[in-house]
């Protein structure tokens, strides 16, 4: 994932990877908010950006499952990977960073021309959606 913009409470970030696949696609971009703790503003079902517990330095995207002793089980919705919780455990609250509040899905090869005007279209309607636990198509998700 990467990070465009400063340090402020929303920012836009990249998704890169199959991880959270299909409800996140490598090249998506997610509008997040950053919270101050992960235990008080998160809910289950919640995409959020967080800290990988094995390798720190690495911001990854996955949902918020359920609470459990010690933090949060997170899981991808991509069910071929599993770079989740189920690798590495529960997620403490203070690794959970954002919530993600949104997605944009850049354009995927379509067409300019006029007989591409139905794909244009078909883009505009579904590029942008909101990203709520009763509203996302898996209750499983993740990217890297």
């Amino acid at each position: 994932m990467r990070e465009q913009g400063a340090r402020l409470s929303w920012q836009l970030v990249e998704v890169t990877g199959p991880s959270m696949a299909p409800t996140l696609l490598n090249g998506d971009w997610l509008l997040i908010q950053k919270i101050s703790s992960g235990a008080e503003q998160v809910r289950e079902g919640d995409v959020v950006v967080l800290r990988h517990p094995l390798q720190q330095d690495l911001l990854i995207v996955k949902r918020a499952v359920e609470r459990r002793e010690g933090g949060w089980w997170v899981m991808g919705d991509n069910a071929f990977v599993e770079n989740d919780s189920r690798e590495f455990g529960t997620v403490p609250d203070d690794m959970v960073l954002a919530r993600a509040r949104a997605r944009f899905r850049p354009p995927r090869e379509v067409q300019r021309s006029v007989a591409g005007a139905g794909s244009w279209a078909a883009w505009a309607a579904s590029c942008v959606r909101p990203l709520r636990a009763d509203r996302s198509f898996s209750k499983r998700l993740r990217a890297r």
